[in-house]
């Protein structure tokens, strides 16, 4: 790399080395790499395609594309993506929020009214519950994760879109939800079986935080966890809707009606996969 690399040209080299380590959308991954370090939108660096690239810009560029070429998540390389149309600060303390989750998002808000409290277990960066708190604002919710390093990328999450006042964040296990009844329980626990995880894209096995991501019994034991805790931290009424893994519906269904949980429902994903499972305190 030199003087002589216009943007143009930058772009291009990233993306052919982007496939060549296996990227799936080389080209969009270079240029929201390149638009991050260059401080420029998308269309920015087309308006810039020509312009030549200093020593500086270089020196900036060449470690995150090598970053990126050993796999390493691009929301990491850039602090930050995006969920339910909101920017959320990531960091490998916590998972990348994916936007089959809002799936859990639109489920819970069909199900809520005009005011009650909602538990958010394992929130991560917070993505779930602080989209809720901005769609609910008569509401108050709380957000419980194991993790401190991942409760702090919450609560500055919850503090950047002014909802800190109404989500408290709780440090604790989903063995045992704080003692209070709830309205809404949402849940993305971990959910992948052990045996699957040498099957998992490199950008989750060597990067994401390995706690968040894997769960005993087949990954079904934090939907066991928290199903059996349902009828004792729900209000008469209230529901359980928990994200699962696209062969768990079935299992998942079965936890549920044995905690005497009722109106149990499978609600599949815009690729036609279940994605959440919900179930109703009698």
């Amino acid at each position: 790399m030199s003087d002589a690399w216009t943007l143009l040209k930058m772009l291009d080299w990233i993306t052919e080395f982007f496939a060549d380590k296996g990227i799936d959308n080389p080209r969009l991954d270079a240029q929201l790499l390149l638009a991050h370090l260059l401080q420029l939108d998308r269309v920015g660096l087309y308006l810039n395609y020509d312009r030549p690239l200093s020593a500086e810009e270089l020196d900036r560029i060449r470690p995150l594309v090598k970053r990126r070429g050993q796999r390493e998540p691009l929301q990491y390389l850039l602090g930050g993506t995006e969920f339910w149309s909101l920017a959320f600060e990531v960091s490998p303390a916590v998972l990348i929020p994916r936007a089959d989750t809002e799936i859990l998002v639109e489920e819970a808000l069909s199900r809520a009214g005009e005011r009650g409290c909602l538990l958010d277990v394992g929130t991560g960066s917070g993505a779930i519950v602080i989209s809720l708190a901005t769609e609910l604002p008569d509401w108050q919710l709380v957000g419980l994760d194991i993790s401190t390093a991942a409760l702090a990328v919450a609560i500055r999450n919850a503090e950047k879109h002014g909802v800190a006042e109404r989500v408290e964040m709780l440090h604790g296990d989903l063995a045992k939800l704080p003692e209070r009844r709830y309205d809404l329980i949402v849940a993305n626990p971990p959910y992948i079986d052990p045996e699957e995880w040498p099957e998992l894209m490199p950008e989750v096995r060597c990067y994401e935080p390995r706690e968040a991501l894997l769960a005993a019994d087949r990954g079904l034991a934090c939907y066991h966890k928290l199903a059996v805790q349902a009828t004792d931290r729900l209000v008469p009424g209230g529901w359980l809707l928990v994200e699962i893994g696209y062969r768990q519906s079935e299992a998942v269904r079965q936890l549920f009606a044995a905690a005497g949980l009722t109106e149990i429902f499978v609600r599949n994903d815009y690729a036609d996969r279940p994605r959440v499972v919900g179930g109703r305190c009698p």
